[in-house]
């Protein structure tokens, strides 16, 4: 669990940022960890420490990223663990490469219809799900990781980066991470979050957090829901050759459901002047195209 902390910062030369008098950064925080990387690392370990030395249960879908580190985690730290998984009936069918390197890692998987899971956030719901699961004593962690300590635990990643960037981007999922970050930052700094996801309710979402986490707003942030490419898990071939692209021009591996999508959207934004020349925009890189 040792990581590289602060994770790797470099100027990326890109003449379609120089341009418009953008310099762009790489945040690399894809390099924290070899199992728990960027931002999994940075909301998993503070909750591991609360769940000292107790059964871990979470959730995901069958093709999630937090349920493949925290599986990492358990086997890294001699800790069991259970994921919840959305979709009873996925239990019947062979394992993809996701869920079967989950249960490698030790994590048993527990499948729940998908009417359920969308309840799992309800009290009586979590219940019968951690007495369905034989899991009453476990230490919840929610979908995606994000809670008080998880948001409290990327505040480092704002503290990381508010001497170097006037503007820190990075696409989102639950928000857990840009609402740690904005926290982190210090006055004059703002973070930019981009959505993978449909729906603009992302916002809601993160002032939640940071109420819970701090007790009110943090920070200057904001969200730009243009650049999802029709939801999560979506891509197009556009976007696939943006990351083709970026890959060559940089040496970089671009993971196409979430980095891709916040790469792309700078670019469209620094187009369309939205940075003021002379501003630094450092684009945090929080996942590999491996899955992790």
């Amino acid at each position: 669990m040792r990581p590289r902390l602060p994770s790797p910062l470099r100027e990326a030369a890109d003449e379609r940022f120089a341009r418009h008098g953008v310099r762009l950064l790489l945040k690399r925080d894809d390099l924290i960890h070899p199992e728990l990387i960027g931002n999994k690392w940075r909301k998993l370990a503070p909750n591991l420490r609360a769940a000292a030395g107790r059964r871990v249960l979470t959730f995901g879908g069958a093709y999630s990223n937090h349920l493949l580190a925290t599986a990492a985690a358990g086997r890294l730290l001699g800790l069991p663990t259970v994921g919840v998984v959305r979709g009873q009936e996925l239990a019947d069918r062979p394992l993809n490469a996701s869920l079967a390197r989950c249960a490698a890692d030790g994590m048993r998987l527990h499948f729940v219809d998908r009417s359920t899971y969308r309840r799992k956030s309800e009290p009586q719901t979590l219940a019968a799900l951690l007495r369905s699961a034989a899991c009453e004593d476990a230490y919840v962690i929610p979908e995606g990781g994000s809670n008080a300590l998880a948001v409290r635990g990327c505040t480092a990643l704002g503290e990381e980066l508010g001497g170097h960037a006037d503007v820190v981007a990075l696409a989102c999922g639950t928000g857990g991470t840009l609402a740690g970050l904005a926290g982190g930052l210090p006055p004059g700094r703002r973070a930019l979050g981009i959505p993978v996801l449909k729906g603009g309710f992302l916002g809601a979402g993160i002032r939640a957090l940071q109420e819970e986490a701090f007790g009110g707003p943090r920070g200057d942030w904001s969200l730009d829901d243009r650049f999802h490419f029709g939801g999560y898990a979506r891509t197009t071939p556009v976007l696939d050759a943006f990351a083709d692209d970026f890959e060559q021009r940089h040496g970089l591996p671009v993971e196409r459901l979430y980095v891709a999508k916040s790469l792309y959207g700078l670019m469209t934004l620094a187009a369309e002047g939205a940075f003021p020349r002379g501003t630094t925009v450092a684009a945090v890189i929080t996942g590999r195209p491996d899955g992790t």
